[in-house]
C-alpha cells in the first residue's frame, strides 16, 4: 500500500489517472466500461461516482464495487448457509454471473474511506451470506490489468477484516430485519451498512510508519 501510493506521488500521479485517462468521471458511468475482471482467478471490479445530490454529506469521490464471478462461488450455493439467505431474501432467481461482495469509497485524493454494502437492485446480480463473502474476500487476489488500483483494493481488503465482516454482519441483520417477498428489488434500501476506515491509523498500528 505505502510503496504503491509513494510510487504515484514521486510520478505526480492519481490512482485513477490511467483508469480515467486524464478526464473528470462522468457519473454513473462504469470505469472500465465493462468491468476489469480477472478472468483466471475469478474476481472482478468497476469504479463509478454519484452525483453529490445522491450522498449528501459525504466525502467520497466515487467508489469501487467488488464481485465474485461464478466459478468461486456456484459450489456454496446449496450449503445451508446459502439455503437460509436465499429464503430470508425472497429466493430470489440464481442465474446472475457475479455475487457482489463489498463497495470501497475512496476520497478526491484517491484515499479508501469507507467500505460499504448495497441492495441487489444496485448492481444487477445478487449476494452470498456474510460468511461465504467474508471467505471470498478472504481469499482475494487481483489481476486484473490495472496493477496500481488491484493492489491497492488487495491491501484494503486485507488490512480492514474486521469492518468487512462487521459491515457483512449489519448489511445481512437489515435484510434479516426487512424480510419481505422482492427484498433485493426494494429501492427503498440502497446502501445497507457502511463503516468508515483509516487506514493511516491501521498501518501505524502496525509499525510501519
Amino acid at each position: 500500500m505505502l510503496e504503491n501510493y509513494a510510487g504515484l506521488a514521486e510520478r505526480k500521479e492519481h490512482l485513477l489517472g490511467s483508469l480515467l485517462d486524464g478526464q473528470l468521471p462522468r457519473q454513473w458511468s462504469h470505469y472500465p466500461e465493462d468491468d476489469a475482471i480477472d478472468e483466471g482467478l475469478g474476481y472482478q471490479w468497476f469504479y463509478h461516482s454519484h452525483s453529490p445530490a445522491d450522498r449528501i454529506g459525504s466525502t467520497e469521490h466515487g467508489h469501487f464495487h467488488l464481485f465474485a464471478r461464478r466459478k468461486l462461488w456456484s459450489r456454496h450455493l446449496q450449503s445451508k448457509s446459502e439455503r437460509q439467505f436465499a429464503s430470508m431474501t425472497g429466493d430470489p432467481d440464481q442465474r446472475t454471473n457475479t455475487r457482489h461482495l463489498i463497495a470501497i469509497s475512496l476520497n478526491a485524493a484517491g484515499i479508501p474511506i469507507s467500505i460499504f454494502t448495497v441492495n441487489s437492485w444496485v448492481t444487477g446480480d445478487l449476494m452470498l451470506a456474510a460468511g461465504n463473502t467474508d471467505r471470498l474476500l478472504s481469499h482475494m487476489t487481483l489481476d486484473t490489468g490495472h496493477p496500481e488500483i488491484d493492489a491497492v483494493l488487495k491491501c484494503v481488503v486485507a488490512l480492514s477484516r474486521d469492518e468487512i465482516l462487521d459491515v457483512l454482519m449489519a448489511r445481512d441483520n437489515v435484510l434479516s430485519a426487512y424480510r419481505k417477498p422482492g427484498l433485493l428489488r426494494d429501492e427503498s434500501l440502497e446502501i445497507l451498512s457502511e463503516v468508515p476506515i483509516n487506514l493511516d491509523q491501521r498501518l501505524a498500528a502496525l509499525g510501519l510508519f
